[in-house]
Formats: C-alpha cells, sequence, structure tokens
C-alpha cells in the first residue's frame, strides 16, 4: 500500500469526524452568510483546529470569498483546502547532504507512550528502504526499560546499537555512537532522549550537553531534532509541543497513532502556530507504518465527504 492510501485510511476517523460537522456548511447551491463563518468556525475548533487557528483560517477564507465574490457553499470549500495545504507546506524528507560530514545526528524527543522508541525502529527501517545506514543511540539513560525496549528493536530491523548502563551520562552515549557511526561510514545517528517535561532544568542540561558534543564531533555534522507527538491527545499536543521549545530548537515533528484518532485536526495549529513542519506521520502499528508527510493529500483528504468519497470509488469500480 503506497503513502496516499496509507494517509487517506489513517485519517478516515478525522475525515468522518470533520465530514460530519462539515458537511452542512458546505451544501452544495446554499448560498454564503454571515452564520456560514461562525459554523464554520465552531465546526474546525471541534475537530482540534483549535481556536486561534480556527478563527485565523475562517477570516482567511471570508477575504478569499470576498476578492473572487464566491456565492455558493461550496465553492468555499475548494479555498479552504488550499488555505490548508497552504499552511501545512514545508514539510520535507530528511537527507544527508553530500557536502556535509556523515553521520547525520537526529535527536528523537517526547514524553513517554507517544511511541517514541517504535517511531526510532521505524526511522531506521525508513532509512534502511533508501539503502541508508543507522545507528541507534540508547541516551535516555533514565529508565532502563527504555535501553532494553530499544534493543529489541534493534534487533528487529537489524540495526547496531550504543547503549550504556542505566544512570550513565547520555551525553557519553551520543559521543560513543557518533564515534563509532563515522567509524563504519554509517548515515544516520538516532538518539533516543529522555522526556521528563516535570524537570525542565534537568533535561535542558541534558540536550546542552549532548548540543555540544554534536559540536565537537563535527561542526559540519548535520543535526535533526524530532519532537513525537501522539495525535490522539490533540490540543495536549500542542502544549507538549511548545514546554519542548522552550528548552531546545526543534527542527520538525513526527505524530504517531493518526490511524487511531478523530482528532487529526491537530496537524493544522501545530505548523501554523509553532512554525514546525510535520516531517513524518504513523499510519499505523508495523515498521513500514512510518510516511514522509503530504500536505496536499491531507488538506484534500481531511474535507472529503463520504459521498465525495463512494463517488470516487464508483468511479475507479
Amino acid at each position: 500500500m503506497g503513502f496516499f492510501e496509507k494517509l487517506k485510511q489513517s485519517l478516515t476517523k478525522t475525515r468522518q469526524n470533520l465530514a460530519e460537522k462539515l458537511e452542512k456548511n458546505f451544501k452544495k447551491g446554499e448560498k454564503i452568510d454571515d452564520a456560514f463563518y461562525d459554523e464554520l468556525e465552531e465546526s474546525l475548533i471541534l475537530c482540534d483546529v483549535g481556536a486561534r487557528s480556527s478563527f485565523e483560517i475562517v477570516e482567511e477564507l471570508r477575504k478569499k470569498i470576498k476578492q473572487k465574490r464566491l456565492k455558493f457553499k461550496d465553492e468555499a470549500k475548494e479555498e479552504l483546502t488550499t488555505i490548508i495545504e497552504e499552511i501545512l507546506k514545508d514539510s520535507e524528507v530528511v537527507e544527508e547532504n553530500e557536502e556535509e560530514e556523515k553521520p547525520t545526528v537526529v535527536l528523537v524527543l517526547g514524553v513517554n507512550g507517544v511511541g517514541k522508541t517504535t517511531t526510532i525502529a521505524k526511522l531506521c527501517h525508513f532509512w534502511k528502504k533508501q539503502n541508508k545506514t543507522s545507528l541507534i543511540a540508547a541516551a535516555d539513560t533514565f529508565r532502563a526499560a527504555a535501553i532494553d525496549q530499544l534493543e529489541i528493536w534493534a534487533e528487529k530491523v537489524n540495526c547496531p546499537i550504543v547503549k550504556h548502563q542505566e544512570g550513565s551520562d547520555p551525553a557519553a552515549v551520543v559521543f560513543d555512537s557518533i564515534v563509532s557511526a563515522k567509524k563504519r561510514k554509517l548515515d544516520f545517528v538516532i538518539a533516543d532522549t529522555a522526556g521528563r517535561l516535570h524537570n525542565k532544568k534537568n533535561l535542558m542540561g541534558e540536550l546542552e550537553k549532548i548540543g555540544r558534543i554534536v559540536e565537537k564531533e563535527g561542526s559540519n555534522l548535520k543535526k535533526e531534532v524530532f519532537l513525537v507527538l501522539d495525535a490522539t491527545t490533540g490540543q495536549n499536543g500542542l502544549v507538549q509541543a511548545k514546554s519542548f521549545m522552550e528548552i531546545i530548537n526543534l527542527t520538525g515533528i513526527i505524530l504517531t497513532k493518526l490511524d487511531g484518532t478523530a482528532k487529526g485536526g491537530i496537524i493544522i495549529p501545530i505548523k501554523r502556530e509553532l512554525l514546525l513542519p510535520i516531517r513524518f506521520v504513523g499510519t499505523g502499528e508495523k515498521l513500514d507504518d512510518l510516511e514522509v508527510f503530504d500536505s496536499a493529500t491531507y488538506a484534500k483528504e481531511l474535507f472529503r465527504t463520504k459521498e465525495e468519497k463512494e463517488q470516487e470509488e464508483g468511479n475507479i469500480e
């Protein structure tokens, strides 16, 4: 199954949730009135797009409708889809630059329970399919279980892992991982990190030290800092992202469990309010179920009604 089909399936619950609420907003032949904007804003908020983003999106739509002199609600739907697509642009595949020194160092952050460990394994698998080599750094030394789980996944994806004892220095693990990856001429070092948001000071200290190690080992190394968020948590994911942004400069979001929630609208405020690209989305539990995010597909699929889905499937048949 290709990415487009996986994303479509993953958005089924979100689309059903949104379609039910939007169906009345975009009825064919009905004229746009003031109530249309209020009802649309309410529908977007109920789908976890968030109050601020929902208001701004509706205001932008209002301007476009006025500029293009649109009269009917179904005409506005295409404009709304375009607005969402524009918001979500700028996601990209993470690739190493030939001019940069290898390996690319990827720090993976996230609170416990968001699927961080399995996401790291999926990243290894994803790059392996592209003939890229990876090494896992078990730098969440705070929990012995985190190290054990990573070791199991590393074996499953046939990926080397560098680990130290529980309670050891996370920066030392990253240092040894980079040294090992350089010797093996590997493409990526994927480092697990602690997600202890209740103690920001300690976590900040850890991440700053890791950052210094990365710089010391190679100023020309490419660095990525990904935050893993659970799509099922809705607006709480936005709060988590803001908390991590106070500690470290993030370069992208990986959204997990998109297939199990009706709250997929959370992608929109993450990108609009935090200005962070959605790099990958989790579309299931298998190793293959991690895909590069595609804004056009997401925007189109998000607002596709049940009737349109049935028409499309009928045309295929």
